[in-house]
């Protein structure tokens, strides 16, 4: 038993250092996002790839876990929890290659892009603090901020739809199209951002509250 735990708190502490890695590359572009600064950023990069080797690890880890000491309650529910928040973080991960590689330094983002920039930022260093601390209250927080995310990203779409169609420019039409698809992918993680709680509610309370009329949607 003594060796099932060891085993349960290394499998934690694992998720822990890629959720910092993947905050780190949420904040450094979000950041740049936020307040106009375009820099090329080699790390994120380097970054992305410590967390893919990271998602295979941990995804391990959980298979080993249950395969060989075959846990149930409490502990059940803190593996498979793990397993999906591992996913929910790589795919964050991605999510913020998908906008780095869109910036331009020539790009005019749009303030309320930097507004559900810094919206989203906030949700993963919430979903990420909620997880470390089984903070249910905190996770809940976060759920309501999706809700904010989505709305914000409608508006700013038809904004951007409306200056599309009134250029002939086919650069600044471009710029545009690319502000649209780094919508869509800071909303993504946004919603990976709220995958995670869920998962930490249900990990802590053993309630399963996907697809309930819970947030603001």
């Amino acid at each position: 038993m003594r060796h099932f735990e060891s085993e349960i708190n290394d499998l934690k502490e694992s998720l822990v250092d890629m959720a910092s890695l993947v905050r780190e590359m949420i904040k450094s572009i979000m950041n740049q996002l936020v307040s106009k600064e375009i820099n090329f950023n080699e790390k994120l990069f380097e970054l992305e790839k410590e967390v893919n080797i990271q998602e295979i690890v941990i995804d391990d880890k959980c298979l080993k876990l249950i395969a060989l000491n075959q846990p149930v309650g409490t502990d059940l529910r803190f593996i498979t929890s793990a397993m999906k928040i591992n996913t929910d973080l790589e795919r964050m991960a991605d999510e913020a290659v998908s906008i780095a590689k869109k910036i331009d330094v020539n790009i005019d983002i749009v303030n309320d892009i930097s507004q559900m920039a810094e919206i989203v930022r906030q949700m993963v260093e919430d979903c990420i603090k909620s997880f470390n601390t089984n903070d249910v209250a905190l996770a809940q927080t976060v759920l309501i901020k999706d809700g904010e995310v989505d709305h914000l990203k409608d508006v700013v779409f038809k904004y951007l739809k409306e200056l599309m169609i009134k250029s002939a420019d086919t650069d600044v039409i471009q710029r545009y199209l690319d502000q649209i698809m780094m919508l869509r992918n800071i909303q993504r993680i946004g919603d990976h951002a709220t995958n995670i709680c869920e998962d930490v509610i249900f990990m802590v309370q053993g309630k399963n509250i996907r697809h309930l009329a819970f947030t603001t949607k």
